[in-house]
């Protein structure tokens, strides 16, 4: 076979699969075309969004080849879900209320209100939300922006904030302080979240924030190029913009279900969905308009359970019983059905149908694989013989564009039961590398494995080749053959898939072994985020970054007295950094009564300080931050120390730095 630097064409059998799909759905239905373009008003002249070097970090015209016919190197159905989601521009939903559709991969949702207009998750960087709201205002006048709203705790919904608010950057120790005491987010704007929203937008971002946006260049394709055999969409959008992610804290929290706010005179009565598609998440009805803003809890597709670039697993249950919960308020009310994704839909008696079959299509998910897994079926047994009843099967906003049925009922199982599937033999099986040896041996070496490989790759069986020659990858990962084989047996997997993220994968994947990674285009790790970090978040950071066994033998115990604040004490012992901190500011070295964080007693409140540091919490957080150096922290006037300060300079020692960029197709 020979191999192959560029994307290849749809071998026939990927071409055979993709006109089977355009036989069975209804692709005679025009609903949502009619849907998604339903209110459009007008779009921007130029396509390029560019940051303040010129880069562009977002093009708007970049999908227009998907107006053309679906090719054989794509999922027709995935193909029709990417063009409707490129539709861009400014949209009235009802009136009163607009959207920006196609500038990232979220979507802003404008409210007018007496003075100004309302933002409804302004995407996820700076710029294309400026894009977003000066398109707005060129057709509707210059209206200032009188309150943002988070609906949830996901980058995509907060990020662009920077772009809307007016606000200088705060010091990082005193940004939560200082918009909370003055009742405004960005010069005087109230910012309104659910409840947990601050800790879990800069946790998830932080603690597994560089693997996390790792996986996420692979899912959303992002270093793709776009076209018919590279990126066409991630099903929940296109993709993710490249600009400038921030993050003002809000300064109005919704603590419950029923909790109404006036903002501008616009009426908000929401309610509070924990668990579901984001650990801190809210749905907004807004009575004066008959209209109902789901969030991201129901949208135009089957949504994760466990998103492919990592996350805690989801609850199905709680999220089908909050949208019961959601037509039992709303529904009867309600006249439009509006999302932070894809396009609304109107009249009461849709929008009761459609909330009522995305709570089946969750329910059903969690009943089924509980059943199943509880009749002894492993969770690929279950992922294989899952089917969606026909009514959700053939409702295009239930597909799996971006979730899948297929790893959605894995992450059920992994909820429930953990990673282990009860068999003995997968309990302590060899890693990838060292199994990979081991099966290529077995199988009769790398010719034999290749020559059978090739012979499946002819008969149409891709899944299988891209599972064995993996073995191979992994075994010799510098085998010209095996990386080409490979890569073309994921490209088609790719070229077959109607699940954005897993064609996104597929193809970033095909691209790492012919070509190398593509590097990580998007990263939400951001100087908003890390400014938004608590104190022992930040400590939390710092632990999780520990080189454990070069560590073992360590034991060194650092006391903080905070001018401005309490006394903490760290300690590192046994390849473990603990904190505590202490209820009170004592005068002398001796620490008062705490309450510990980390590992219970781990720091020890009475422990005897190698070092005692007397600083700011400004200076310590540039410290945690990796802005400032134990050297140059222990040099300054302003600090006084009392022990060996080489300790300190030991402790950082030990610290490892992440990779941004590790690969992930190759050893």
């Amino acid at each position: 076979m020979p191999q192959h630097a560029d994307p290849r064409p749809a071998e026939p059998a990927v071409a055979q699969a993709n006109q089977a799909v355009r036989d069975h759905l209804p692709f005679h239905d025009t609903r949502d075309l009619d849907d998604a373009r339903r209110g459009f008003l007008t779009r921007a002249t130029d396509p390029l969004i560019r940051d303040a070097e010129g880069r562009v970090v977002w093009d708007l015209d970049a999908y227009a080849f998907l107006e053309s016919d679906c090719p054989p190197t794509a999922n027709p159905s995935l193909w029709r879900q990417s063009r409707l989601c490129a539709l861009h521009g400014l949209f009235e939903v009802t009136d009163g209320i607009y959207q920006v559709r196609g500038y990232d991969l979220s979507n802003m949702t404008l409210v007018e209100g007496d003075r100004g207009v309302f933002l409804i998750d302004p995407l996820i960087s700076a710029e294309t939300a400026a894009a977003a709201l000066a398109l707005y205002r060129g057709h509707r006048g210059p209206r200032p922006v009188t309150g943002v709203l988070y609906t949830h705790s996901h980058a995509d919904h907060f990020g662009g904030v920077r772009g809307v608010l007016t606000h200088p950057h705060p010091d990082p120790a005193t940004a939560t302080a200082t918009a909370t005491a003055t009742g405004a987010g960005g010069g005087g704007v109230p910012v309104l979240a659910p409840h947990g929203f601050l800790q879990h937008a800069v946790s998830e971002n932080v603690y597994a924030g560089t693997a996390m946006n790792r996986r996420a260049a692979y899912m959303y394709g992002a270093g793709l190029p776009a076209g018919e055999r590279g990126r066409i969409g991630a099903g929940l959008g296109q993709t993710t913009s490249t600009g400038t992610v921030g993050l003002i804290p809000p300064t109005t929290h919704i603590t419950r279900t029923g909790q109404t706010e006036t903002v501008d005179g616009i009426r908000m009565v929401f309610q509070l969905t924990p668990g579901t598609e984001a650990p801190a998440e809210l749905n907004i009805h807004f009575p004066d308009h008959a209209a109902l803003c789901m969030a991201e809890n129901a949208t135009h597709n089957l949504h994760n359970l466990l998103t492919l670039r990592g996350a805690p697993v989801r609850d199905p249950r709680a999220w089908a019983r909050y949208l019961t919960e959601a037509i039992d308020l709303f529904a009867a009310t309600s006249d439009v059905v509006l999302a932070s994704h894809h396009w609304p839909q109107w009249g009461r008696e849709r929008v009761g149908e459609y909330l009522s079959q995305q709570r089946d299509l969750y329910a059903y998910l969690h009943d089924q694989t509980l059943r199943l897994l509880n009749q002894g079926l492993t969770a690929p047994e279950i992922a294989e013989r899952l089917e969606m009843p026909p009514a959700l099967e053939r409702a295009w906003h239930t597909r799996g564009y971006y979730g899948s049925a297929h790893h959605n009922s894995k992450a059920v199982y992994q909820r429930y039961l953990g990673w282990f599937d009860g068999n003995p033999a997968h309990l302590w099986e060899h890693p990838p590398t060292a199994a990979a040896q081991r099966y290529v041996d077995f199988m009769g070496g790398a010719e034999e494995l290749l020559r059978r490989a090739r012979r499946s790759f002819a008969e149409g069986d891709y899944r299988w080749v891209a599972q064995v020659v993996n073995h191979l990858v992994f075994a010799d990962p510098d085998h010209t053959e095996a990386r080409h084989l490979q890569a073309d047996a994921l490209e088609q997997l790719g070229y077959g898939s109607e699940n954005g993220t897993w064609r996104n994968f597929y193809l970033t994947g095909a691209h790492e072994l012919r070509h190398g990674p593509l590097g990580t285009p998007a990263a939400t790790t951001s100087p908003d985020l890390l400014a938004a970090l608590t104190l022992e978040q930040l400590l939390d950071t710092l632990a999780i970054r520990i080189d454990g066994p070069r560590s073992w033998h360590a034991d060194i115990t650092v006391r903080w007295h905070l001018t401005d604040g309490p006394t903490l004490t760290t300690r590192l012992r046994n390849g473990v950094l603990t904190h505590t901190t202490h209820t009170r500011h004592p005068a002398t070295d001796a620490p008062g009564t705490g309450a510990e964080a980390g590992t219970a007693g781990a720091a020890g409140a009475g422990a005897e300080a190698d070092l005692t540091v007397t600083l700011t919490e400004t200076d310590l957080r540039a410290l945690l931050l990796g802005t400032l150096t134990p050297a140059a922290l222990t040099a300054q006037d302003t600090v006084e120390t009392r022990g060996d300060t080489a300790r300190l300079t030991e402790l950082w020692g030990y610290l490892d730095d992440p990779d941004p960029d590790f690969a992930i197709v190759t050893p």
